[in-house]
């Protein structure tokens, strides 16, 4: 813990359980979607809230705060007036990549109602 009663992006919270120390970044339920979205190339804020979750605009202003300060985002300014930002994912970030995939896969077998890998990979390519 750092002297201002603030978490650094490498310490666990609640114990030092490695499922604990992800849920405590990534468990909730808007963060990997806002992390997904960004995977599909959406990269401001209005790109992300237009998601199909429709994520309110004050969660998602607080989920990219918090992926900035866990260091799986950085933004870019891309407009002066009014400033607006660009949101792309850090190398930490990028590595969530097959833990992504992992889930999809996991949803794919025992919800057979969710949008198939390779539909998601169709989606993907250029």
């Amino acid at each position: 813990m750092t002297g201002d009663n603030t978490y650094s992006s490498t310490e666990c919270k609640r114990s030092r359980c490695p499922v604990a120390c992800v849920l405590d970044v990534l468990g909730d339920k808007w963060t990997l979607l806002v992390v997904r979205d960004i995977f599909f190339g959406k990269h401001t804020f209005k790109e992300l809230q237009d998601s199909v979750e429709r994520i309110p605009s004050n969660i998602l202003a607080d989920r990219l705060k918090r992926l900035q300060e866990q260091e799986l985002i950085r933004r870019e300014l891309y407009q002066e007036r009014p400033k607006r930002y660009a949101y792309y994912l850090t190398e930490k970030g990028k590595d969530l990549g097959p833990v992504m995939k992992s889930l999809v896969e996991w949803s794919n077998k025992y919800f057979p109602d969710s949008v198939r890998m390779s539909e998601i990979e169709a989606m993907l390519k250029p």
